[in-house]
């Protein structure tokens, strides 16, 4: 449903992002990370058609953006990071003038808006005044707004930013419920969230990508690892962990520790408490390391920071 290749986008002497490539599937929820000023906002501008880009091709739902701009902007639904709402008018009322912009057929406006309303949760906002909503029930107009007109493709920038646990749970849900009908490409800081709801990341740092993958790939595949920590000369300790059946690989860490690496499912802490049972070493403790998402992200933009948002 969107397909980017070599996109570029230069501000004077700046270059906000450098020859972009990925995809992204019918039905994928796909988590789009980096830190500030990584070149996301400017991405998801071009894919939803409020900037050009430089250089590259850019398509949503097969429509080149630079070619056919409106039948992209049909097929998308946007939620910036700050919502738009006009402060002064109700709910409703709001939601039928983004159904007039966006072309719905008059007679489907109020069965339209009644779809969004209830799919967001905001049935009992309905006669709200926007600016007398709760930031809670903000981001869910926000989303309300993207959702009408049934876009196959929604662009979603910090969809909980500033809410609190509970509300954050409950857009987390409403995302994940929107895959059987729409490709969703989700900008977040809060990576326990893209852990949650999406299947793949792309990750991008100065307007290039550093990693993308699958959350099973990225975060260990087919391996889980522990920590060993034991007693003893590493000389003896290496030799035994390695010896277990199971085990693929043993890391020193030092100190008395040691990374011992398994085909994830395959419980090897009963086989590491018999090998390091003798008079020569001493087992002190065992704990589960698996590789989180905050670990590859660290890792993929460690080297380098920069660029503009």
């Amino acid at each position: 449903m969107i397909e980017v290749s070599g996109l570029t986008k230069v501000y004077g002497s700046i270059t906000a992002v450098r020859d972009l490539s990925f995809r992204v599937e019918k039905g994928e929820i796909i988590g789009f990370l980096g830190p500030n000023g990584a070149g996301k906002s400017t991405t998801m501008r071009i894919l939803t058609g409020f900037t050009p880009a430089t250089s590259g091709v850019a398509k949503v739902a097969g429509y080149h953006i630079e070619d056919h701009p409106i039948e992209v902007k049909r097929r998308v639904g946007y939620m910036p990071e700050n919502v738009p709402a006009y402060g002064e008018m109700l709910v409703s009322a709001f939601l039928r003038y983004v159904a007039a912009v966006k072309g719905v057929p008059r007679g489907d406006v109020g069965r339209e808006v009644g779809r969004a309303m209830e799919r967001c949760g905001l049935g009992d906002m309905a006669n709200r005044v926007v600016r007398n909503l709760s930031k809670g029930y903000r981001q869910r107009l926000g989303l309300a707004q993207a959702l009408i007109g049934n876009p196959p493709v929604l662009i979603l920038d910090e969809p909980t930013a500033g809410l609190d646990p509970k509300q954050i749970i409950d857009i987390r849900q409403l995302i994940k419920s929107l895959a059987p009908e729409h490709t969703v490409l989700l900008s977040t800081h809060i990576l326990p969230e893209v852990t949650m709801v999406c299947e793949r990341v792309i990750i991008i740092n100065r307007g290039q990508i550093a990693a993308q993958d699958t959350m099973h790939n990225l975060t260990g595949g087919d391996s889980e690892s522990l920590e060993v920590e034991a007693l003893g000369v590493s000389d003896t300790i290496t030799p035994r962990l390695k010896a277990i059946g199971d085990v693929t690989k043993v890391e020193t860490l030092g100190g008395g520790r040691y990374r011992v690496v398994s085909p994830r499912g395959k419980d090897v802490r009963g086989a590491i408490v018999q090998a390091l049972s003798g008079s020569e070493c001493s087992l002190v403790g065992i704990q589960r390391k698996g590789r989180t998402l905050e670990d590859v992200f660290v890792e993929a933009v460690a080297a380098d920071r920069g660029g503009v948002e």
